[in-house]
């Protein structure tokens, strides 16, 4: 050990709000008794850089479901213990790390009626913050706004049950870590493994350290439930470049850790380890640290250890050794030599000594070989002095079917973890002599038996060199009572073990069908002296014959064919589904079970009657399905094929051999047939306008007066409702002023359109409209309603008002004798004897307004408003008269001549 002084200078940042504190730490939950179990909380805490007031009493931790990230349980760890983390070499130490244990833990009861979901679940705790002064990863004060490192405490665990029964798992429990610093370019290395107390397989990896979801010491409200955030990683580092070492950071399968670090700093890394139970993964814990790599260790090589044979003059053997030892070999005379040496005895660094010892490792076996070492494992070397030791060697190999390996380590006392090396001795040993025992009887035996037989194999071992015995039987996966066979000892001696195997085949001790092809060894050991694992074994093969049993048979009566497997049919909405299906067993006349399940829906969603529960039986066994198909349980568009399926099964003979036979029935629901309703138009006043092809053309005059009539066929199961109704109309003009009424009834139904057009429904100087009304009568008949639709088209005209034709009377003679004896616009027709007025028709542009008659000085004789004036001129002299005609936007003037 060097004794130069080592200063070195750590800058603590200062404790402001939220501690900066975390060295790392793991959960544990290990099971007491039933469904109690002991949680606890490791956590490291800095001692240099942590404020004390950041030391946490307590820690309120929560427990989530996997599945949905539920909340289960608040669970309260109550500081229970703490401590310093010592060195591996105390003397190393100069204050450059100083971490305390703090221990939490409770009792908690897992109830199997809450954890037992199949998914698992998971404890959590979240804390900031980690140390401001992390080299790879952004640690910085939440409080300047900096990037925040917290950890989240992880741990995951199974349910407590699982398919019924208690499952039991303690979660792993890690060594406690190393308070050693580390140097550049000087190997670091420590045992992160752990134990499991339920022998479950560990298996460890570097992964990413966890992050809190927020910067606050203590989540505000509590751990909410994941997933965490990972920190987030300094360049160049990452998850898979931890230190930038050379080797970088590893950890073994196993967990052992190690390193090459390149430079100074601290270092943040997190070890998951994963929980299997027969190649199952059931839980997960997570280990956060970190690592202070320092220029404080001191100039150092590593020891050197050699080995020898008793036989041998020197010290020859370096790095591998192998040795011999025949059985007949003493125990004083299997041994080996080692010598240790160090070249840093020789330095003046080192005060011309140095410290080592040794240790003894299994490497290619499990076992602890503390009990090899002698009484004297270390040594001081001095001026370059060498120390040898002798290690004796068991009689017995510790396995049989080769040599053993074991790793003799030399260890220097360097700063701050010893430099080894190592001598890797393999061992073969001859076992004393020792006779396998042996079977006196044949095997291995393969049998076959009828179901319903009882047969009996006797078996007998014997060993030679009168060892004491020890027989046991292994099946393949099978309890020998369950298959109805029995396994006993008749005749036990010290050397020598008779007895046999009993089975009784019956088909009401065993379910056969489930298997019927059987494994069984009987092994005998012997209790040598090595008490080495090498059984002598008879294997017995053993095979039962089921009786033969006839399939049942399923039939529908909804096909000719005797045997169906897929059934296709349709109905209609309003009809009915009426079928039985049949299940026989002709043969063998064995009890039946039916049972009919649709396919995705229920039997009571749509109303259909069938027997919901098995049908049982011997013989013909049957079930009936009805279903009426109504309207108003059915939605086709969502759904409109129904599946049944039908299956008859044979189980319940002697040997419950299954058969079964089924039938699958596939149902298309058709909508029901419909007749479309029909919509005629009729003139009510078929002598003021013509209506052809549902179009009217219309001088303007007379009213519209129109009889819309629907009509539908369909009676069955009742006549449909019916609608009329006017969905649009149109026109160059907006057509306003009609009336119409939606009618809704049984067929027939009617309704009126009426319309009584006037003067305002010309615009713009148009006299000329077009008209079109869309008219459709609709019914409701389930599932596929239909309709009929008419357009009525109207074009409405102006009055003819043209004058073209229009010639004035000019004379006229008031003398009594009945011909021409007033003025007036009018004429009569020679040959019907009718007369006409002459004048321009009134129409929406001009109508008439009067008339007015001037004799020849200009005086007023005659005035009318009426189109139909007459104008006897009585008193009047003979003479011409002057008339004006006044119309809305013209005048007519003219002169008429007076005789007598």
């Amino acid at each position: 050990m060097r004794k130069r002084v080592l200063l070195l200078i750590l800058l603590a940042t200062p404790f402001l709000g939220t501690a900066s504190h975390i060295v790392g730490g793991e959960f544990e939950l290990l099971h007491l008794k039933d469904y109690q179990y002991r949680l606890n909380l490791v956590l490291y805490f800095d001692v240099l850089n942590g404020a004390p007031g950041a030391k946490d009493l307590a820690a309120a931790v929560r427990i989530f479901r996997k599945l949905d990230g539920a909340r289960m349980m608040d669970v309260t760890l109550p500081l229970t213990s703490e401590g310093i983390i010592d060195y591996t070499q105390p003397e190393c130490s100069h204050g450059e790390l100083v971490t305390r244990r703090l221990f939490y833990s409770t009792t908690i009861t897992l109830s199997p009626d809450v954890f037992n979901d199949p998914g698992g679940y998971y404890v959590a705790w979240e804390r900031c913050c980690r140390n401001y002064t992390i080299t790879n990863i952004f640690s910085e004060n939440p409080t300047s706004g900096g990037t925040y490192a917290g950890q989240t405490f992880y741990l995951e665990f199974p349910p407590v049950i699982k398919d019924g029964q208690p499952f039991v798992d303690s979660t792993p429990r890690l060594f406690p870590p190393l308070n050693d610093f580390g140097c550049p370019r000087r190997p670091y290395y420590t045992d992160f493994g752990g134990t499991d107390d339920d022998g479950d397989s560990l298996y460890y990896s570097i992964v990413t350290p966890l992050n809190t979801k927020t910067p606050d010491a203590l989540a505000p409200g509590g751990t909410r439930p994941g997933p965490y955030p990972d920190v987030t990683w300094r360049r160049p580092y990452s998850a898979t470049n931890i230190l930038n070492g050379a080797p970088d950071l590893r950890i073994s399968r196993d967990g052992f850790l190690t390193v090459t670090p390149s430079s100074q700093g601290l270092f943040v890394f997190a070890v998951k380890v994963e929980e299997f139970r027969n190649k199952v993964k059931i839980g997960e814990t997570r280990r956060d640290f970190q690592m202070l790599v320092v220029d404080a260790c001191p100039k150092a090589q590593p020891p050197q250890i050699l080995g020898k044979k008793l036989t041998d003059a020197t010290f020859t053997y370096d790095n591998k050794m192998d040795v011999y030892f025949a059985s007949t070999v003493a125990d004083d005379k299997r041994c080996i030599n080692i010598q240790i040496s160090d070249p840093d005895s020789k330095s003046l660094d080192d005060n011309l000594q140095e410290k080592v010892k040794f240790k003894i490792i299994a490497l290619n076996f499990k076992k602890d070989l503390a009990g090899l070492l002698p009484a004297v494992t270390s040594a001081t070397l001095i001026n370059g002095s060498t120390a040898e030791f002798k290690i004796c060697l068991p009689q017995c190999p510790y396995f049989i079917g080769g040599a053993y390996q074991i790793g003799i380590i030399a260890m220097d006392d360097a700063c701050s973890l010893p430099l080894t090396d190592t001598l890797r001795v393999s061992v073969l040993v001859d076992p004393p002599l020792n006779h396998k025992p042996r079977f006196t009887t044949a095997n291995p035996i393969t049998a076959t038996v009828k179901e319903g037989d009882e047969a009996a194999w006797p078996f007998k071992v014997v060993d030679d060199d009168g060892d004491q015995l020890l027989v046991s039987v292994l099946t393949n996966g099978f309890v020998l009572k369950d298959a109805g066979m029995t396994f006993s000892i008749l005749d036990f001696q010290t050397a020598s073990v008779g007895g046999e195997i009993k089975w009784d085949a019956y088909c009401n001790i065993y379910d056969f069908t489930r298997r019927n092809s059987f494994q069984v060894t009987i092994m005998a050991e012997d209790k040598d002296l090595c008490q080495l694992t090498d059984p002598a074994k008879a294997l017995y093969n053993f095979t039962v014959i089921l009786p033969g049993n006839a399939s049942p048979i399923i039939d529908t009566d909804l096909t000719p064919a005797a045997r169906e497997r897929n059934v296709k049919i349709s109905r209609r909405i309003a009809e009915s589904v009426n079928f039985t299906v049949t299940g026989k067993d002709l043969i063998d006349n064995d009890y039946l079970v039916l049972t009919g399940t649709p396919k995705d829906f229920a039997f009571t969603d749509y109303g259909i009657t069938v027997s919901t529960n098995p049908v049982k039986g011997y013989g013909p066994v049957s079930t009936n399905l009805l279903w009426d198909l109504k309207c108003n349980s059915l939605d086709l568009k969502t759904k409109d094929t129904f599946s049944f399926q039908f299956i008859v099964v044979d189980n319940a003979n002697k040997c419950r051999v299954y058969k079964a036979d089924t039938v699958d029935v596939e149902l298309k629901v058709l909508p029901p047939l419909n007749q479309p309703p029909l919509l005629t138009i009729t003139n009510n006043t078929p002598n003021a306008y013509v209506l052809y092809n549902n179009t009217v053309n219309l001088t303007l005059g007379p009213p519209i007066e129109l009889i819309l009539t629907g009509t539908d066929g369909d009676f069955n199961p009742t006549k449909d409702n019916l609608k009329i109704d006017l969905v649009k109309e149109s026109g160059n003009v907006e057509p306003r002023g009609y009336s119409f009424s939606v009618v809704k009834g049984k067929s027939p139904i009617s309704t009126s359109f009426y319309w009584a057009p006037d003067c305002s429904i010309f615009e713009n100087g148009v006299y000329e409209n077009d008209y079109s009304f869309l008219f459709t009568i609709t019914d409701d008949h389930c599932l596929s309603a239909k309709k009929d639709s008419v357009i009525l088209k109207l074009k409405i005209k102006d009055i003819n008002g043209s004058d073209t034709h229009f010639i004035p009377p000019n004379f006229f003679s008031p003398n009594g004798d009945n011909v021409n004896d007033y003025f007036a616009m009018e004429i009569k027709d020679l040959e019907t004897g009718e007369i006409r007025n002459v004048l321009p028709n009134d129409n929406c542009v001009s109508r008439f307004e009067g008339v007015r008659i001037y004799n020849r000085w200009g005086n007023q004789v005659f005035q009318s408003l009426e189109r139909n004036f007459k104008w006897y001129a009585h008193g009047e002299s003979a003479g011409v008269y002057f008339y004006f005609l006044n119309f809305t936007k013209k005048e007519y003037k003219g002169s008429i001549s007076l005789r007598y």
